[in-house]
């Protein structure tokens, strides 16, 4: 592994932070019952996803992977107003925030890997 690329990974485990965040995030704030809905699933499913695709790009990235993730965030920014649970104040919130944060964390991964793409040696 070259040193950039060493110093570049530390995005990707954050990512990883956040999706294990998500998927802890209903039972943290005790939405984890039988008649939570949305609430509970929508964190926990884009929170497997954003595992996965972290994961993913920190064993090889491809530029895919992180529009893939710029999707996820956008998708955890909307849902709760899609979906009906923006009156659960907390699980709105958390969804927003991480939102922007899975969103602004591929977004920055996107323009380093597209500005960097050039400067790369084998």
């Amino acid at each position: 592994m070259r040193p950039l690329q060493i110093k570049e990974h530390w995005r990707d485990w954050l990512m990883l932070l956040f999706g294990a965040w998500l998927v802890a995030s209903p039972f943290a704030f005790g939405h984890a019952m039988a008649d939570a809905g949305m609430v509970m699933w929508v964190p926990v499913l884009i929170g497997v996803a954003v595992i996965v695709f972290a994961v993913a790009v920190l064993r090889k990235t491809q530029v895919w992977e992180e529009w893939i993730l710029l999707a996820l965030g956008a998708a955890l920014i909307v849902a709760p107003f899609l979906l009906g649970y923006a009156g659960v104040t907390l699980a709105m919130w958390n969804s927003v925030i991480m939102g922007l944060l899975v969103g602004g964390d591929a977004a920055w991964s996107l323009f380093v890997l597209t500005h960097h793409e050039g400067k790369k040696t084998a």
